[in-house]
């Protein structure tokens, strides 16, 4: 262990200080605080000085993994490069130092923001209009869903009650859809890896609320009967629900409106580039089709005829307010930047270099690993483990053998058709040369776990961590350091 890889308690020396704060300029004493709240004794703080500090949390920060430190090919989630500009935008003093209780008449270039982040948007997706007000994704499934209960309930028609969600779906759908007071309905998938339309058709009544998918799946595979499940759900007086955590491969190609779709969220967090490692922050604007606009959530930004803009209540046909005030702006706002970045014209580069990218790194691999299905993948696809597995070594043992190298580890055991299966996602940002040093590195893997298994199974060798036992980090997890 090196010396900064230590804790900060274990650095602690008796008397050492870094910074003294400076006496208070406030009249308040210990009789100020409630009994029941003040301490019984100090806190057990470290004593250090400011270069122990200062080394300590430089040198935590490099031992994180990170999309500004390394490829992070994780499949289903997008996890691309945020360019620094957006961070840039989002921190400038006339957005950040906003206030949401604020008069309309001083935040008009905020609500400006709101409005043609939506417009955008709508463009985009082929979508009416939209709410930026949903946190994240799943928040997002669960307002795209709310809209439809309303809009079924509006017109009388109160036994839709069901949604079909396909078993390669996202877990946040069934889990939305849960939420929101649905029973789900499971239809199946080809071997091919798309939706069974034929397993489908007997599904459709008069209970059915709509079908919740995402296009292209789970797999990386395009549907390409969506047109006519789309005819289908339409016809038995359902509506169609996108999934938008894999827009990513279509932007600026396909609309998602135009295949059909009534309801669709969006990873703003994924797909247009704000940071989203460690849990957040998110934003998971909803769009609809011009028949469901009068059903989104409030508030809304509207415009009047001068072009002045201000914030409305509550709407008689709206599904309710979701959210605090009007989302996660500074997502928002970052999503914005990295559009007008883009320009009209190159965001049409986006779903194509993503495109491009997986489907490399699946042709070049796939004499080394299991392709359980041979068609041209979008944004990302799916190997079922090794395609010699007479050694043991399993998808786990290669995701992680590969953070010795350098890579984070792809999404591992999902989607749940296969048994080993390692999803991998290179979105449009990583150059070729990225590229080819995964490959080559994916490559050597499998020649190791012929030659030495033992180097997976016993992997990861070089990171500050080993390999844990991650049942019992998960059940008896380790939160506070021991007490001094």
């Amino acid at each position: 262990m090196k010396y900064y890889d230590k804790l900060i308690f274990d650095l602690s020396k008796a008397g050492r200080q870094g910074y003294s704060l400076p006496a208070r300029s406030w009249d308040a004493t210990l009789a100020d605080i409630p009994a029941g709240l003040r301490r019984a004794q100090a806190p057990a703080l470290p004593e250090v000085s400011e270069l122990d500090v200062v080394r300590h949390y430089t040198n935590l920060s490099q031992m994180n993994f990170g999309v500004d430190s390394g490829f992070y090919p994780l499949g289903s989630c997008t996890m691309k490069y945020n360019p620094k500009i957006n961070e840039e935008i989002a921190a400038m003093p006339a957005f950040a130092g906003i206030h949401p209780l604020q008069p309309s008449e001083t935040v008009q270039g905020v609500l400006r923001v709101y409005k043609e982040l939506a417009h955008a948007l709508s463009a985009i997706t082929g979508m009416a209009e939209f709410t930026l007000n949903p946190f994240a994704g799943a928040h997002g499934e669960l307002t795209g869903l709310m809209i439809i209960r309303q809009y079924h309930i509006s017109r009388g028609d109160l036994k839709r009650t069901r949604i079909i969600v396909p078993d390669s779906a996202h877990g946040t759908n069934p889990a939305s859809a849960a939420v929101c007071g649905l029973e789900i309905v499971q239809v199946k998938s080809k071997e091919n890896g798309l939706v069974d339309v034929e397993d489908l058709k007997p599904l459709l009544d008069d209970t059915i609320a709509g079908i919740m998918m995402t296009n292209p799946n789970t797999l990386g595979l395009f549907e390409k009967d969506i047109k006519e499940i789309a005819s289908l759900i339409h016809e038995c007086g359902g509506l169609l629900y996108y999934d938008g955590a894999n827009m990513n491969p279509l932007i600026g190609m396909v609309r998602p409106g135009d295949m059909g779709f009534d309801v669709l969220h969006l990873n703003l967090h994924k797909s247009f580039s704000t940071p989203h490692g460690g849990g957040g922050p998110g934003a998971g604007p909803v769009g609809v089709a011009a028949h469901l606009v009068p059903f989104l959530p409030v508030p809304k930004v509207v415009e009047d005829e001068e072009g002045y803009l201000t914030i409305a209540g509550q709407d008689g046909e709206s599904c309710g307010q979701i959210s605090g005030f009007m989302g996660n702006f500074g997502v928002l706002l970052r999503a914005y930047t990295y559009i007008l970045m883009l320009g009209k014209q190159n965001v049409k580069m986006v779903g194509p270099l993503a495109v491009l990218g997986a489907n490399y790194i699946k042709e070049s691999l796939k004499d080394c690993y299991k392709l359980p299905i041979e068609s041209v993948c979008k944004h990302e696809f799916v190997f079922d483990g090794l395609l010699d597995q007479s050694t043991g070594v399993t998808t786990l043992d290669i995701a992680k053998r590969l953070l010795d190298y350098g890579f984070h580890a792809p999404t591992i055991y999902f989607p749940l058709l296969f048994h080993q299966a390692i999803m991998i996602e290179p979105t449009e940002t990583e150059s070729k040369e990225t590229l080819d040093g995964f490959i080559e590195i994916m490559r050597h893997i499998a020649a190791e776990a012929i030659s030495d298994p033992e180097s997976l199974k016993t992997a990861p060798h070089t990171t500050p961590v080993r390999r844990l036992d991650e049942t019992t980090a998960a059940r008896q997890p380790v939160l506070r350091y021991a007490e001094m």
